[in-house]
């Protein structure tokens, strides 16, 4: 792989119409299709609606009209984000011919903001568990080392925005799912706090711990990503009813006067990490603090304590959302969800 533009850069470059909206989706969505035989990231693609979306973005950009930085980038969404006339699985055989009459807050919010969808994503099974290989859809592959796992459960997200197919992308993240494929393929994350992004049209495993947020190469891009998912949802009752936080005016402010606690016991003692792992914590710490920043050591119960409550509040509600259908389709879950 190589370097790609990230979404400040093609921003940038659209505003001053050094780049086409419309050249831009075909030159991703042409290497999305590629790739995607090796890597699996999307479950399909929507060409038709991305080429229409693009052309949009494209009249906006020659009558100076342009909506903001996220107009005429090619993004996707995880499927377990409705979209409107587009199939929405939840990457599981269970809802195979769902096809929604109307997108998902946020998947609204991206489009309003002049986003490009060029597909839904691989995900593992309703946001769960491990990757199912009787499924109708192979589990998404790492770019870097297609015999090794993206993470998950936002995988095709991870995948896509790694190998350069997409910008960036929606993930969900109820028990790491969106910082763990982030880490592994070797991109930029962030599980928002809950009740920052609405949920509403989102595929629901965990009401008490879903969250959505989003997926790029750079913690700007994610910036740009997640300021257009905010915003109190009424119609959904975990949103926030708050003001929106402004989360671009300090991207570039630096970490001096800021406290970062760092749970050390958790990888030291809990859950010890590898030795690579251990020092590259420590080099953090210390440039985070060479830079300003103040570093507050925190204790905590042990995270054993934290994973097990997590599983059993996790466990429940999912129990929730999917004992009809556990008791109705059971044999069309993959082989992961049954076991």
């Amino acid at each position: 792989m190589t370097s790609f533009p990230t979404i400040a850069s093609a921003a940038r470059d659209i505003a001053a119409k050094r780049i086409s909206p419309v050249e831009l989706m075909k030159d991703h969505l042409a290497r999305s299709e590629k790739l995607n035989p090796a890597l699996h990231a999307f479950i399909r693609f929507t060409p038709e609606i991305a080429l229409e979306q693009a052309k949009a973005a494209e009249a906006r950009q020659a009558a100076g009209a342009l909506r903001g930085p996220l107009d005429g980038i090619p993004i996707a969404h995880k499927d377990i984000y409705e979209t409107a006339g587009v199939t929405t699985t939840g990457h599981s055989r269970v809802l195979e011919h769902h096809v929604p009459k109307a997108d998902s807050a946020v998947v609204r919010r991206w489009r309003e903001a002049g986003a490009v969808m060029l597909g839904k994503l691989a995900t593992h099974e309703f946001a769960w568990g491990g990757p199912s290989f009787d499924l109708p859809w192979p589990p998404a592959r790492n770019p870097w080392n297609t015999e090794c796992f993206t993470g998950g459960s936002s995988s095709g997200t991870g995948a896509a925005v790694a190998a350069g197919m997409i910008l960036g992308g929606t993930g969900s993240d109820t028990g790491g799912s969106i910082r763990g494929p982030a880490s592994l393929c070797g991109i930029a994350g962030i599980k928002p706090s809950y009740g920052l992004c609405s949920r509403t049209g989102v595929l629901p495993l965990s009401q008490s711990l879903d969250t959505t947020g989003p997926m790029a190469w750079t913690v700007e891009d994610c910036a740009l990503l997640l300021d257009a998912m905010t915003g109190h949802d009424p119609a959904d009752p975990s949103s926030a009813n708050r003001p929106r936080p402004d989360l671009l005016s300090s991207l570039n402010g630096g970490v001096k006067g800021l406290r970062i606690g760092v749970i050390r016991h958790f990888h030291e003692d809990d859950c010890k990490v590898s030795p690579g792992m251990a020092a590259g914590i420590a080099h953090l710490t210390s440039t985070l603090a060479a830079q300003g920043a103040e570093i507050r050591e925190v204790k905590l119960p042990p995270l054993a304590d934290f994973n097990a409550a997590g599983w059993l509040i996790l466990a429940a509600d999912a129990y929730a959302v999917h004992e009809k259908w556990m008791r109705e389709k059971y044999r069309a879950y993959g082989e992961f969800l049954r076991e």
